[in-house]
């Protein structure tokens, strides 16, 4: 059961992935831009906890969590790069 759900979640994460990727590539503005961006890295975040759901590897967690802190230090950059510059 719980196999299935990891399977499922993950094919939900890959749909969003490329939801994502779609609006990243053509959004009209750098802030639909970012905004994807930002969605993009959570579906990778998502993808590495379900990875080590999977494989039963804690290390993996730890892995994500500084991918957690790394992706939101980058967009509040590029955010206030885009609202007044740095």
């Amino acid at each position: 059961m719980a196999e299935t759900l990891i399977q499922l979640a993950a094919a939900l994460a890959g749909l969003a992935l490329l939801l994502a990727l779609v609006r990243f590539l053509r959004g009209p503005s750098p802030g639909d831009r970012v905004v994807a961006f930002d969605v993009l890295t959570i579906v990778g975040i998502t993808g590495i906890v379900l990875a080590a759901i999977a494989e039963g590897r804690g290390i993996y967690l730890d892995v994500a969590l500084v991918y957690a802190l790394l992706s939101f230090l980058g967009v509040i950059v590029i955010a206030r790069y885009l609202e007044r510059g740095l």
